[in-house]
């Protein structure tokens, strides 16, 4: 199971990792806060302190178009935020 799907890269998150040393991933909606603390020990080599998560459900969506009416709805999904230890730190543009 492919547990951390993408990083959050937002002015928000980026404040948050530079003040309080926390990052924001979008994981797997059936991972655990366990597993999901293994997952970033194991792909980026750092120690976690602690792991927050948030479920987002999906909004409803409604545009007008030539067509008609159209209705939809936005994917939900499950966000965690990582607090890492003192001094350790990910750097999500070393691959640029």
């Amino acid at each position: 199971m492919d547990i951390i799907i993408k990083p959050v890269i937002t002015e928000k998150m980026t404040t948050l990792g530079e003040k309080l040393n926390r990052y924001g991933f979008v994981v797997d909606k059936r991972a655990n806060k366990i597993q999901i603390k293994e997952a970033v020990k194991e792909i980026y080599g750092v120690e976690v302190e602690s792991v927050n998560t948030m479920n987002f459900s999906g909004k409803n969506k409604s545009r007008n178009s030539k067509r008609g009416f159209i209705t939809g709805r936005t994917n939900s999904y499950k966000k965690a935020i990582i607090t890492l230890a003192e001094g350790e730190t990910i750097d999500f543009y070393s691959n640029i």
